[in-house]
């Protein structure tokens, strides 16, 4: 039979349109539906005053911070980033774009596949190699983001636990609520780097096989969780420990392994989840553990199994970089000296600058919409980059510019930075020092 000839005089009409007299097709009126849907919700987030503009810039390799700036009328102007992840400017570093543009001369440009399909790249595999003995553990895996290294990991280690529970920091990052999440799993949250409330929930979770989930250092507030005290709560109550050290490797440690190398507590962890997008200035996230537990999770995790394995050049790139900050402590002390530099420039202008032990140089703000006003005014009188952080990155009422120095943001870069959020605060009428908190409480 022929199909065509079979086909209803309805969906004829769907297909050619021919149907609905002069008030438009039912297929144009479904779309403009679901397209309302779209203009809604985005209309709620202007509303909300928190609807995000990216500014389109364009990094200037070598000359880090530097970027170009391309307005909308196509006009270009130089700026100086200031909220950047690449954390040590590893992303320019001429050992780790030689290491790229070498492996894709010699292997191209993509993967091929995922790894189930296309098989494993020698520089993949001995990137895995390179992060394993960072972090002192059997093995490694590598995920094509931090993201899907935690989403992955967690729920699949979790779900391969029968009767788990997860509990969880209240300030984890998304991907590893996420992570949480698909684990199917019950979870108990517990207060943020409180171990009073996190043994209470240990106790009252029992024999039950327990994960207990946390960061490092935390993003938006800079501060860091006593990883050692965990450990310690984690042994006396059996439970598995999962730590994101995302915003400290290559910053901290000896090596660059993070704050459980700096604080000697790297071996007491049973999982360490890191990222090569930050710190190591390329793309990609891992896990590294034991090797069985690497390879379960090889095995069963989706958001290993059926997606594209990160590309040979990325992952020698990666391995170069993690390799070369191994033994090289320079850049991780000209960092915190210049963040510390920066933040003592901050505070002495009066500015409502959150103190933290880390690299991290949280500016508050308080409102979403003078948070916006403020990214755009340094943007447009200053040529200073900072993104604003709102809600949902961080609760309603402590909206922030999030300050990152590298060891690149030299003391003039300092000076000018102090110049233009002291400017900026003054035409504004921006909150000053102690007055942002109470405000924000309010």
């Amino acid at each position: 039979m022929n199909r065509t000839s079979a086909t209803t005089p309805h969906l004829k009409a769907a297909i050619t349109g021919t149907e609905g007299g002069g008030g438009g097709t039912r297929e144009s009126q479904g779309r403009a539906t679901y397209e309302g849907h779209f203009r809604s919700a985005l209309g709620r987030l202007h509303g909300e005053r928190r609807y995000r503009v990216f500014a389109d810039i364009e990094r200037i390799a070598g000359r880090f911070p530097t970027a170009r700036w391309r307005r909308g009328d196509g006009s270009a102007r130089e700026i100086t980033v200031w909220c950047s992840n690449d954390y040590l400017g590893m992303g320019q570093h001429p050992e780790v774009i030689g290491a790229m543009t070498e492996t894709a001369r010699r292997c191209g440009v993509g993967a091929g596949g995922t790894r189930n399909i296309a098989g494993n790249t020698s520089p993949l595999v001995d990137l895995e190699r390179e992060l394993a003995d960072l972090h002192g553990k059997e093995a490694g895996l590598v995920f094509t983001s931090g993201y899907v290294s935690n989403q992955a990991g967690i729920s699949t280690i979790a779900k391969l636990i029968p009767n788990c529970v997860i509990l969880s920091d209240a300030f984890n990052h998304n991907s590893m609520i996420e992570g949480v999440r698909h684990s199917g799993c019950e979870k108990r949250i517990f207060r943020h780097n409180d171990l009073a409330h996190l043994e209470e929930l240990l106790i009252e979770a029992g024999d039950r096989p327990k994960l207990i989930v946390f960061e490092s250092v935390y993003s938006m507030d800079g501060d860091v969780a006593p990883i050692g005290k965990i450990c310690d709560l984690a042994d006396r109550y059996g439970a598995m420990t999962y730590l994101d050290e995302v915003h400290a490797v290559g910053l901290y440690g000896e090596r660059g392994a993070g704050i459980a190398e700096r604080d000697g507590v790297m071996d007491r962890v049973d999982v360490i989840e890191g990222t090569l997008a930050k710190g190591f200035g390329c793309v990609g996230g891992y896990i590294t553990g034991s090797a069985v537990l690497c390879d379960a999770v090889r095995s069963f995790a989706p958001g290993f199994i059926f997606t594209t394995a990160l590309p040979p050049a990325v992952a020698a790139a990666a391995r170069a970089s993690v390799r070369y900050l191994k033994h090289s402590g320079a850049e991780r002390a000209a960092h915190q000296r210049q963040a510390t530099r920066t933040r003592a420039a901050l505070d002495a202008a009066g500015l409502p600058v959150l103190h933290t032990e880390t690299h991290i140089v949280p500016v508050m703000v308080g409102d979403a919409e003078l948070c916006k006003a403020a990214a755009d005014h340094l943007l447009e009188h200053h040529a200073i980059y900072i993104q604003p952080i709102n809600y949902p990155t961080v609760p309603r009422g402590t909206e922030r510019l999030r300050i990152t120095p590298s060891p690149f943001h030299d003391d003039a870069h300092i000076q000018r930075l102090t110049a233009a959020l002291a400017e900026t605060w003054d035409t504004l009428d921006l909150p000053r020092a102690g007055t942002i908190f109470v405000e924000a409480a309010e």
